[in-house]
């Protein structure tokens, strides 16, 4: 029976082509804005480590009374410590693996196919980062806490870099110049793009990862400033030991702690420290010392702007017209086919018959309507892509703008939808037409 009902929504769509043109493109139009708008929404608002969110802490503490960086949240506090603090809160056992870091720029020299220096992002890092935010690898792996400790001259290189000085190759072993100094290549990372950023979003929310990390530690060795810092208070900061002494903050840090006894006895730590530090006089009246995990950070940040859901809402409210478009017509082409319909009943069609015809007619339309949509929407997030795009380099916000699996899900999802809405009502309503009043008619 279903390839006889196929049959005739067949016949149904050549009767008028018009029509059934009119509503496919309706549906499609819709799907393809829902596609575009919630693929963004999905990638703007996830969490990209979710299956560690209540192992993985960020470390805050205020430093004056009202925080002038974030005027809508005044006493949130900064994810990023001075140097003393890092070093202190890094010299703790309770956590199971910690990591301080900062960003800077870097020169690179090496590689058979980079003729000149590259300038390149740098994340100093210590070896737990690449554990704790379990970062794939392509070639190799990170370096071990021995070379924390000297610090060895080792690099790990993301893989568009690895791409540019090594066309792809296996480059673990190989030796790079960085910052005028001889690096040996240990790993090559795979592709890794969390989106947001959630482990330094100071250096920008969708910023794509960094294309080298060195250990921590030649920070210090190097005299490196950080790409971005921010002081308070007087302090001698021209200096690279007053820097390092200054209450100047730029290194963000990160705790694994795996259950709820770490986490109190990290928490009463730092409270001591901040009670012992703000004796001193270096801390302000309002305490405010937190361990945030990474969705109560990303919250805090307000990742997700009001803006962003209100696009999702108005994406939905175009379907919403577009699908109610589609019911009035289909509404009016089944009663249309009415007579059809009574002598199909009084032939011994029941009712299941003619709504099971009809919905497969409504799901033939919403089918095209989808696979339209779905390209519709491959479309629009390619031209969104080519709208973000930097010549030479790659943008976070382009990044986000890619067609997933996640894509062809709301598709499918909402061509289910679109049937059932727009064919069931019709579908009802031409079932329970009384065919004696047609039959009169014939």
């Amino acid at each position: 029976m279903i390839g006889y009902y196929i049959r005739l929504a067949l016949q149904s769509f050549r009767r008028h082509p018009g029509l059934t043109a009119v509503m496919v493109c309706a549906i499609a139009l819709g799907i393809g804005v829902c596609i575009v708008t919630m693929t963004v929404y999905h990638a703007v608002s996830g969490n990209p480590i979710w299956w560690k969110n209540d192992r993985l802490y960020a470390v805050l503490i205020n430093r004056t009374e009202r925080d002038t960086f974030h005027p809508e949240n005044p006493f949130l506090p900064l994810a990023q410590l001075p140097y003393r603090d890092a070093l202190a809160f890094y010299a703790s056992k309770i956590p199971e693996r910690r990591v301080i870091m900062f960003q800077a720029g870097g020169v690179i020299v090496g590689g058979a196919r980079a003729a000149k220096p590259l300038q390149i992002r740098t994340r100093y890092t210590n070896a737990d980062f690449f554990s704790m935010f379990d970062v794939p690898f392509l070639y190799g792996g990170g370096w071990d806490a021995r070379a924390d400790a000297g610090p060895e001259p080792v690099i790990v290189i993301g893989r568009e870099l690895n791409d540019e000085l090594f066309g792809g190759l296996n480059s673990v072993g190989r030796r790079v110049l960085w910052s005028n100094r001889e690096f040996r290549i240990i790993g090559v990372l795979d592709e890794w793009f969390p989106k947001p950023k959630f482990y330094d979003l100071s250096s920008g929310t969708y910023t794509t990862p960094e294309d080298a990390y060195v250990p921590f530690a030649w920070g210090p060795v190097l005299k490196q400033r950080p790409s971005l810092t921010y002081c308070f208070g007087p302090s001698d900061a021209s200096s690279s030991k007053g820097f390092l002494n200054s209450d100047c903050v730029w290194i963000q840090m990160w705790l694994e702690l795996p259950d709820a006894s770490s986490r109190q006895r990290m928490q009463a730590m730092l409270d001591a420290y901040w009670t012992e530090q703000h004796s001193h006089g270096r801390f302000p009246k309002l305490r405010n010392v937190q361990l945030a995990r990474v969705s109560e950070w990303l919250a805090e940040n307000k990742i997700v702007q009001g803006d962003d859901r209100i696009m999702v809402v108005a994406a939905f409210a175009f379907l919403a017209v577009c699908l109610a478009n589609t019911l009035g017509i289909l509404l009016a082409r089944f009663l249309t086919r009415a007579p059809n319909t009574g002598v199909r009943r009084a032939l011994g069609a029941t009712r299941r018959d003619v709504l099971a015809q009809h919905l497969i007619e409504v799901g033939a339309i919403c089918v095209c309507g989808a696979a339209l949509g779905l390209a519709l929407g491959a479309g629009g997030l390619r031209a969104l892509h080519g709208l973000y795009e930097i010549p030479g380099t790659r943008s976070g916000y382009q990044e986000l703008m890619r067609f997933e699996s996640v894509s062809i899900a709301w598709s499918v999802a909402l061509a289910v939808g679109s049937a059932l809405i727009a064919g069931l009502y019709p579908s009802w309503r031409a079932g329970h037409l009384p065919p004696a009043a047609y039959l009169k008619s014939q």
